[in-house]
């Protein structure tokens, strides 16, 4: 089980427990849970400043303690990171044995968001949650269809370079970057021509990307 701090109740806690279920859950953090790492915070703040061009500076600690409600104590994972920004501490709490602190918040935990992303990507950056026809076999339709649609569109962001901002982009920015763009089309009698402006600032990417999609023909830019 995986969620946010929301779901770290311990009604939550004792049915996992009871129930033999493994669990990774964010934990609002308390004074109690600071206390155990404000040495960490002021080494991992030392260590960005020396080299504040490397990016953040990110730490990890896990310690046991537990919140007065809970009917006992349970092993916390604390990340420190530091950046321009300043300080962002979170908590996880776990039954877990992998003893990589690291992993089990970066790997396991935070596919928690990575997983709403997925949703949002779906939902918000494709409209699928527009099922206003008036029958609900229209909108099972209207759904299979975004289902299909948010595929293409996934197939499109992997086939990117692997370390480009597009490999990583939403899916509302390749829609208005690559898609939603001016084009003249011409038909002849044996293809259609699209011809897309010069001033197009992704035609670079467009060509990579084409390349790599089969049966498709690279357009040629013109005026």
């Amino acid at each position: 089980m995986r969620g946010d701090s929301h779901y770290c109740a311990p009604e939550v806690l004792d049915f996992c427990r009871a129930n033999g279920l493994d669990y990774i859950l964010g934990v609002a953090p308390t004074s109690t849970l600071r206390r155990h790492i404000e040495g960490l915070e002021a080494a991992t703040k030392t260590l960005y400043e020396a080299a504040p061009k490397d990016g953040k500076a990110r730490r990890f600690k896990e310690f046991y303690d537990g919140a007065t409600s809970w009917s006992r104590v349970e092993r916390v994972i604390a990340r420190v990171e530091v950046g321009a920004q300043g300080p962002d501490t979170r908590f996880v709490v776990t039954n877990l044995q992998q003893r990589n602190a690291r992993r089990l918040y970066e790997d396991v935990y935070c596919r928690r968001g990575q997983a709403e992303n997925h949703i949002k990507s779906w939902k918000t950056h494709l409209t699928a949650d527009r099922t206003s026809c008036t029958k609900a076999s229209a909108n099972q339709l209207r759904l299979f269809l975004h289902a299909g649609a948010y595929w293409i569109m996934w197939g499109l962001r992997v086939s990117m370079p692997k370390r480009s901002m597009w490999r990583v982009a939403q899916f509302d920015t390749l829609r208005l970057r690559l898609i939603k763009i001016a084009a003249r089309v011409v038909e002849l009698k044996t293809m259609i021509r699209v011809h897309l402006p010069t001033s197009c600032p992704a035609q670079h990417i467009f060509h990579y990307a084409l390349g790599r999609i089969p049966r498709l023909e690279i357009p040629r830019f013109v005026t």
